[in-house]
């Protein structure tokens, strides 16, 4: 509810007075089962569920927490946030030794450890780890992560990834050419650490199928069980997961209440909750846990049948075993894949197009007030996510990192390959930045993150094609996803390379096209698989040159490549030709950027992630660079920000490039590098907007990743921004 704690091992809980002369057990094994609630137990979980008892209590979540809080190191962290940490672990390990503690003492000194755990600084900048998409995740032992339908949840400095391991899951990453529809039978929860949110540690399966779900149920005996998330109960000290169920044995559909511990504790029945007030069916369509700012907790999620209407419903504060009343925040069209991201003070709900397992474009309702509860706009799709549904996703989860330099949300998308048969692995993540007024999803194969600033950058191994294996579309279509067709003959077809499900095809003298919006100054490798008759690829700079791929008939699936493509900064386009009459199909199709810097210093433009314009992208000036530029609201603080990283540390030129149409003159603004101020800058008027100039200065940096923000000192504002032209750093 309030602050999120971490205990790596597990433990047994004995919670009331009745359960006292039971002799502290070992921990269990990370692989073992949760045994299904002797009567004793559910007499101490109903005696739970009425109120934590005021007496004594043994919890060895405390006793893990505090030995585990002992390892850290406090050269890792800042001396102002060390200090309250330190005094929060000394006096939960005091309440730990007390045995005569009570459940309050326990609790709050938890959250007290919490909190301060949560409040660590690092003492360092951190590293950049890289996310690849598109393929299949392992945690840090080289196991396979299998995680549908959950969430990840911070509590103290570490986050927690929970989800669905289903049977289907195992069976495609063994198999990808086919789709596995009727084995969606559940196998566990499990729940895996990580303090960079990529390299995942598997911890243990928080529920399995031998899990007591009340009345002498257990999961086994369950006809679906998926989209779930965690609270903190501060309160009870417990950890509440949330997760849909649907048990004959248990009056139908509802919401399944488990607690645990510890955040890898084996969670234990808590409640079964069939019907939330205010929605109009028992259980909910689907759902995840949202946790605010001010550490409430809710429940999103939408009615079961038609899925018309979206709700956020409060955790009952006393011990989260309770979903209270609904409060409507949307109604329309049937949405799945309901969730919930804060950004810039807003609330956005988002979900997915309501057709099974497939893809599709995010739709969102962003709030009107400051209240999670209150009302909403009127639905619109999340910019990025339309040239190929989501990268090839279903709305899963979102996850927001508020690092010292930025924070930043997480998109986690959930492909269903295994019921879709649509491309390969199970999660995908990407940045959602906010450029103007609304929310961008940025559809990138592999991204570069650091949990500990918050800033991310693109990995040098992205596609910049988008739905580059034509998975995006769930049936044949004579217009694929994210390619404009160019005349002749077009679809995508069974059968793509190495047992895909589709490949793209045209003939008779046709085409497609992909605008890619905007790529960095390099040199790059075309690359794709193709069969059938001849056909060619050309790829178009934002200069015009062009270099083409021609693509020789094939009788099978053969690979082909063109290397060494110049690129300048900015918009560039694919184009996909049949030769003649005949037809070429083609797949896998690739452009990956092979050099490790831009031929001459660095473009960085306005209207490119991860750039940052307080105002609108643009583009009603003639002139301007790439596909637009920062019209900046006239407003002071309304920056523009760029995210530089020269290969070396040192000073270096930047150009501004700008226009300054207005008739009261210049336009001064602070430079800010890397969050201090190095200068003032003056931007002058240049006579009309469609004039443009550069504006250069010298500035410190660093190697890797720096910060340069144009931050306006009046209320006119910036002038419009086209983009910064970044010279090598010299030492």
């Amino acid at each position: 509810m309030r602050q999120r704690s971490r205990v790596v091992s597990k433990f047994w809980k004995v919670a009331a007075a009745t359960l006292l002369s039971v002799a502290l057990a070992a921990p269990l094994s990370a692989s073992t089962a949760a045994a299904e609630t002797s009567a004793p137990q559910r007499q101490a979980t109903e005696f739970q569920d009425q109120g934590a008892a005021a007496g004594p209590v043994v919890d060895r979540g405390l006793k893990y927490l505090v030995s585990d809080y002992q390892t850290r190191t406090p050269t890792k962290y800042t001396a102002d946030s060390w200090k309250p940490f330190a005094k929060a672990l000394t006096a939960a390990a005091e309440v730990a030794g007390d045995t005569s503690a009570t459940t309050s003492d326990v609790a709050d000194a938890k959250t007290a450890l919490m909190t301060a755990a949560a409040d660590l600084k690092a003492s360092d900048e951190g590293t950049f780890q890289t996310i690849t998409n598109s393929t299949f995740w392992n945690d840090t032992s080289g196991n396979p992560i299998y995680s549908q339908g959950g969430g990840v949840f911070k509590f103290g400095d570490t986050y927690y990834w929970y989800g669905v391991h289903y049977t289907g899951a195992e069976l495609y990453r063994a198999n990808p050419t086919r789709k596995y529809d009727g084995n969606v039978s559940f196998v566990s929860i499990p729940v895996y650490s990580s303090k960079d949110l990529v390299n995942w540690k598997f911890e243990n399966r928080v529920a399995t199928r031998s899990t007591g779900v009340g009345s002498g149920a257990n999961l086994g005996g369950a006809g679906w069980v998926g989209r779930l998330g965690v609270s903190y109960n501060e309160n009870t000290g417990k950890y509440v997961l949330a997760v849909q169920m649907w048990h004959t044995g248990r009056g139908g559909h509802g919401v399944l209440l488990l607690q645990g511990d510890s955040p890898t504790d084996t969670f234990d029945y808590g409640y079964f909750q069939t019907q939330i007030t205010n929605s109009p069916t028992t259980g909910t369509g689907d759902q995840t846990v949202f946790t605010d700012d001010n550490g409430k907790d809710y429940l999103i999620f939408s009615n079961r049948e038609g899925r018309s209407r979206g709700f956020a419903a409060k955790f009952r504060e006393s011990d989260s075993l309770r979903i209270e009343s609904g409060v409507e925040i949307r109604r329309g069209a049937g949405r799945e894949g309901n969730a919930m991201f804060k950004l810039d003070g807003k609330y956005y709900h988002a979900a997915s197009d309501l057709h099974g397992w497939n893809t599709s474009v995010n739709y969102v309702n962003e709030s009107t007030s400051s209240n999670v509860q209150g009302s909403y706009s009127s639905e619109y799709v999340l910019a990025g996510t339309e040239m190929d549904y989501s990268h090839v996703t279903q709305t899963g989860f979102f996850v927001t990192v508020k690092g010292t330099k930025q924070n930043t949300v997480i998109y986690a998308g959930d492909r269903w390959a295994d019921f879709a048969w649509n491309g390969i692995g199970y999660n995908q993540w990407v940045p959602i930045t906010k450029t103007g007024a609304r929310p961008q999803f940025h559809s990138v194969s592999q991204w570069q993150f650091n949990a500990t600033t918050g800033e991310w950058r693109v990995g040098p191994a992205n596609n910049y094609i988008l739905n580059p294996d034509i998975q995006a579309d769930r049936i044949i279509v004579s217009s694929v996803r994210g390619w404009r067709n160019l005349g002749g003959s077009v679809t995508n077809v069974n059968g793509g390379v190495n047992g895909s499900r589709f490949a793209l095809q045209v003939s008779n003298g046709g085409g497609v096209e992909q605008r890619i919006e905007s790529v960095p100054a390099g040199t790059y490798t075309l690359s794709l698989h193709a069969r059938g008759s001849a056909g060619q690829v050309v790829i178009t700079g934002a200069n015009g040159s062009q270099r083409t791929l021609s693509i020789p008939a094939s009788s099978g699936w053969a690979k082909r490549e063109h290397t060494g493509i110049a690129l300048p900064s900015g918009a560039a386009t694919v184009t996909v030709r049949a030769s003649g009459s005949g037809g070429v199909t083609v797949d896998q199709l690739s452009l990956v950027k092979t050099s490790a810097d831009a031929p001459s210093g660095q473009r960085y433009e306005a209207e490119t992630a991860p750039a940052v314009c307080q105002g609108t992208i643009d583009s009603n000036q003639a002139g301007y660079s790439g596909i637009g530029f920062c019209n900046g609201t006239a407003a002071a603080g309304a920056y523009a920000q760029f995210t530089v990283t020269p290969a070396t540390a040192g000073t270096a030129t930047v150009a501004v490039r700008f226009a300054n149409g207005s008739s009261s003159g210049a336009r001064p603004a602070n430079l800010i590098v890397n969050g201090a101020t190095a200068g003032a800058l003056s931007f002058e008027s240049t006579g009309a907007w469609t004039t443009w100039t550069t504006k250069t200065v010298t500035v410190s940096l660093n190697a890797g990743s720096n910060t340069i923000r144009l931050d306006p000192t009046t209320a006119s504002g910036l002038p419009n921004v086209d983009y910064l032209d970044v010279g090598a750093a010299a030492g």
